[in-house]
C-alpha cells in the first residue's frame, strides 16, 4: 500500500483525496505544516506528497523549496485555488511534479498517480541495500536506463549534478543539495562550504561581493555550533593560500606546513583538503572536506571532478546573488515610483504596462473596470499615440499639457521618455509621467493663503503690542486727569505722554502707508544732502540723545535725486534711527556718498550709513530686512522692511554689508541720481 502525505492547513483536502481515491491501495496521512511532517520525510515513510498552496504568495515557493531540501526525489503534487501561469511555472522550476487546481477531480488524480506508479495497487518491492561505492565506482555506475542503452560515466554524473538546479534561486539550498550529491557520488564524510558575503542590495551589478571574509553557508556532518564560531578570510590562512595558488590545497602540503594559521584552521575543522570555489574571475569561497565515509582519502581524479563541479556551483551562486540584487533594486525602484505624487506608467515595446503607480491608476483607470490593474487601452488615445511614437523612434517627446475631455478644468503636465540599453537601437520601454497641474496650483494657492494668514496674524500681534505700549501712559493720565488737572507736574507729564504716543502712532501709520504703496505719489527733483539732514533730525525725535552726531562725506559735486521726497525721507530716517539705537549712549552716524555709472550708462549714487555700535551679526544681517525682525523689545521690526520697499519702488537697492570682526554696521542704499557740475 502506498502512503500519500497531504500537507494542508485544513483537513478538508485530505478528506477529498480519500474520497476521490475510493478503495484504491493508498493510505492518506494529513499534516498541517512541513515541521510536523519532517519525521515522515526524513525517514522516507511517504511515497508521494500533496501540498495545498496558493501560488501567488512567496510562502508557497518557500514551502516547495524546503520540501525539496528535505526530500529531493519524492513526487510532489501541488493543489492551488487560483492558477496563474507565471507562479505555476515557478512551482515547476522549484521541483513540483504536477500543479492542479481545486476542487479534487478523482479521474485526473488517479491517472496522475498511475503515471507515478504504474502498479499502484500492488506493493512495490523494498529497495535493495547497496554497498558503499569504491573510489572509481561513481564514474562507472550505470544509470536507471534500459539495459539496451549505453550511458557514459560523464553523462551519468551530469544527470546527477543537474538535480541541484531545482534550487537555482536559493544559494543555501543549492549548496546543501550539492553536498548531498557529493556524498552520493564520492562517499563524502564531512564537508563545509565557506563563501564571501553577498553585496548590499544597492551595490553595482558587477560586484556581487563586498568584503574578503568567508562565512559558512552549508555543511554536512559538521557541528553547526562549530561553524558559527569559525570565520575564514581571503587575507590569511586557508583562504589566502587558496586565493594565491588558485588550486586544490591538501592539509599535508608544504604551503600549509609553512602557514601556521592555515594549519590551525585545517585542524580545527578536521579537514584534509580545501578546494577553491571560482567564478572564472575571482575566488568566491572555499570548500573543506575530510575524507570518504570509509576513512580513505580522495584520489586526484575525484578531486579534479569536484573542482570542476564547484566552478559551476560558483557561477550559479554568483548568478543567484546578481538576481537577488536586481530583484531588490527592482523592488526598491517600484516602491519609489509607487509613492511618487506624480503618475508614473512604464510601457514595453509590446504595449504592455509593466508598472503603474497608485497615482497613475487614480488618473487613468476607468470606473467600470473590476480589476485594479491598469491596461494600455485605459490610457487616453493621445497619450497612447505619443508612447507608441517614442517606442518606435527612440526620441523623447517634449513636455506638453493635456486636458482630459471627461474632466474639464483638470490639466496634466506630461513627460514621455524612452528607456534603452547602451548601444541598442530602439528603446525597450517608455516612461510616462503625469503631474496634475491643477492640484499643484491649488496647493500653491493654499500655501500662499496660509503664508498671508500667518503674516496677518504676526502683524496683528505686533501692532497690538505697539499700540498698547503707546496707549498705556495715555490711559493712565486720562484716569488721573480729573483729579490732578491743576497739578503743573501732572500737566507736564501728560504733555510728554501725548507727544510720545503721537510720535509712535504717527510712525506706525507712516510705515503702514508706505508698505501699502506700490507706486510714487510724487516725482520731484531735489538735492540729497538736505534730505539726509532732515532724515537725521526726524530720527532724533525717536531717539533724543544730545550727543548724537552726523558726519557727512559728500561726493565731488551736488547730487540730485528724483522721486517721492517724503517717502525717501522716511526711508533714510528709519536707517538712521537704527544707527542711533546701535549705540544709545553716544551715537555717531557717518554718511558717505559715492557716485557711479550704472548699467546702460545711467548715473547712480551709493549712500552708506555707518553706525558706531557693535555691528550686525551674520544672522541679523540676513534677517534685518525681513518683516517683524527686531532685536529690541519695542517697535514692530518694520523699519528696514519699509525702507527696502521705498528704495525698490524708486528702482534702487538696499544692502546690509557682511559683518567683519571689529567693524560697525553699514547699510548701503543704491539709487539712480544726477550729479550737477
Amino acid at each position: 500500500m502506498k502512503t500519500l502525505l497531504v500537507l494542508a492547513e485544513h483537513p478538508a483536502l485530505a478528506e477529498s483525496i480519500r474520497t476521490a481515491l475510493g478503495g484504491r491501495a493508498f493510505r492518506v496521512i494529513h499534516r498541517t505544516t512541513l515541521n510536523d511532517a519532517e519525521p515522515l520525510l526524513a525517514h522516507s515513510l511517504a511515497d508521494a506528497c500533496v501540498l495545498d498552496a496558493e501560488l501567488s504568495t512567496v510562502e508557497s515557493a518557500w514551502a516547495i523549496d524546503k520540501f525539496r531540501q528535505l526530500t529531493p526525489t519524492m513526487p510532489l503534487v501541488v493543489y492551488t485555488g487560483t492558477r496563474q501561469w507565471e507562479w505555476e511555472e515557478e512551482a515547476y522550476l522549484r521541483g513540483a511534479n504536477y500543479v492542479l487546481s481545486k476542487p479534487v477531480r478523482a479521474k485526473l488524480l488517479s491517472a496522475l498517480l498511475e503515471r507515478l506508479w504504474p502498479a499502484a495497487s500492488s506493493p512495490a518491492p523494498g529497495p535493495t541495500p547497496l554497498a558503499p561505492p569504491s573510489s572509481t565506482e561513481f564514474l562507472t555506475r550505470p544509470a536507471a536506463f534500459p539495459s539496451s542503452q549505453v550511458v557514459s560515466p560523464e553523462l551519468n554524473v551530469l544527470r546527477s549534478f543537474s538535480a541541484i538546479l531545482t534550487h537555482s534561486l536559493d544559494a543555501e539550498g543549492l549548496l546543501k543539495q550539492f553536498l548531498l550529491l557529493l556524498r552520493e557520488i564520492v562517499s563524502l564524510n564531512r564537508g563545509a562550504i565557506f563563501l564571501r558575503t553577498p553585496a548590499a542590495v544597492c551595490a553595482g551589478a558587477g560586484s556581487p561581493v563586498n568584503d574578503r571574509r568567508l562565512q559558512a553557508f552549508a555543511s554536512i556532518g559538521v557541528s553547526h555550533g562549530l561553524l558559527q564560531t569559525v570565520e575564514l578570510s581571503l587575507e590569511t590562512g586557508i583562504g589566502a593560500e587558496v586565493s594565491r595558488l588558485g588550486r586544490i590545497l591538501r592539509s599535508n602540503s608544504d604551503e600549509v606546513r609553512a602557514d601556521r594559521v592555515a594549519g590551525k584552521e585545517f585542524e580545527l575543522l578536521n579537514a584534509q583538503v580545501a578546494i577553491p570555489i571560482l567564478d572564472r574571475e575571482s575566488v568566491l569561497g572555499v570548500a573543506l572536506f575530510d575524507s570518504r565515509i570509509t576513512g580513505e582519502p580522495f584520489i586526484n581524479s575525484e578531486l579534479e571532478l569536484v573542482f570542476h563541479l564547484l566552478e559551476q556551483v560558483g557561477l550559479a551562486v554568483k548568478n543567484i546573488w546578481l538576481h537577488t540584487q536586481l530583484a531588490s533594486n527592482h523592488e526598491m525602484m517600484a516602491g519609489i515610483l509607487r509613492e511618487l505624487s506624480s503618475g508614473c506608467v512604464v510601457v514595453n515595446r509590446d504595449l504592455v504596462i509593466l508598472h503603474a503607480n497608485r497615482t497613475a491608476k487614480k488618473y487613468f483607470s476607468k470606473g467600470e473596470k473590476s480589476s485594479g490593474e491598469l491596461e494600455f487601452s485605459d490610457l487616453p488615445q493621445l497619450l497612447g499615440s505619443k508612447i507608441y511614437q517614442v517606442l518606435k523612434t527612440g526620441a523623447a517627446v517634449a513636455a506638453f499639457k493635456y486636458e482630459p475631455e471627461d474632466s474639464p478644468g483638470t490639466v496634466f503636465n506630461i513627460n514621455i521618455v524612452p528607456f534603452q540599453r547602451t548601444g541598442s537601437g530602439l528603446p525597450t520601454s517608455a516612461l510616462l509621467m503625469a503631474e496634475d497641474l491643477s492640484q499643484t496650483q491649488q496647493l500653491q494657492k493654499l500655501e500662499i493663503e496660509a503664508a498671508s494668514l500667518r503674516l496677518v496674524r504676526s502683524m496683528a500681534d505686533r501692532m497690538t503690542h505697539e499700540i498698547g505700549n503707546a496707549m498705556v501712559p495715555l490711559s493712565t493720565h486720562q484716569q488721573l486727569l480729573a483729579d490732578k488737572w491743576k497739578d503743573a507736574e501732572f500737566r507736564a507729564s501728560l504733555d510728554t505722554a501725548l507727544a510720545d504716543g503721537v510720535k509712535r502712532v504717527t510712525r506706525l501709520i507712516n510705515q503702514m502707508r508706505f508698505l501699502a504703496r506700490d507706486s510714487l505719489i510724487s516725482n520731484d527733483s531735489f538735492p540729497i544732502r538736505p534730505l539726509l539732514e532732515e532724515a537725521f533730525q526726524e530720527a532724533r525725535k525717536y531717539q533724543p540723545v544730545k550727543s548724537a552726531q552726523l558726519k557727512y562725506e559728500a561726493a565731488s559735486g551736488p547730487v540730485v535725486l528724483t522721486g517721492d521726497r517724503a517717502a525717501l525721507k522716511h526711508a533714510f530716517a528709519e536707517v538712521m534711527l537704527n544707527a542711533l539705537q546701535a549705540n544709545p549712549a553716544d551715537p555717531k552716524i557717518g554718511v558717505r556718498l559715492n557716485t557711479e555709472a550704472a548699467n546702460g550708462g545711467k548715473a547712480g549714487v551709493q549712500i552708506e550709513v555707518q553706525d558706531n555700535g557693535t555691528g550686525f551679526t551674520t544672522e541679523s544681517a540676513r534677517k534685518a530686512p525681513a518683516p517683524f525682525f527686531t532685536t529690541r523689545n519695542v517697535g514692530l521690526g518694520l523699519g528696514l522692511t519699509v525702507t527696502r520697499k521705498i528704495i525698490e519702488t524708486h528702482h534702487g537697492h538696499l544692502e546690509i554689508l557682511k559683518p567683519e570682526t571689529g567693524h560697525s554696521g553699514v547699510v548701503r542704499i543704491s539709487l539712480p541720481a544726477e550729479q550737477q557740475h
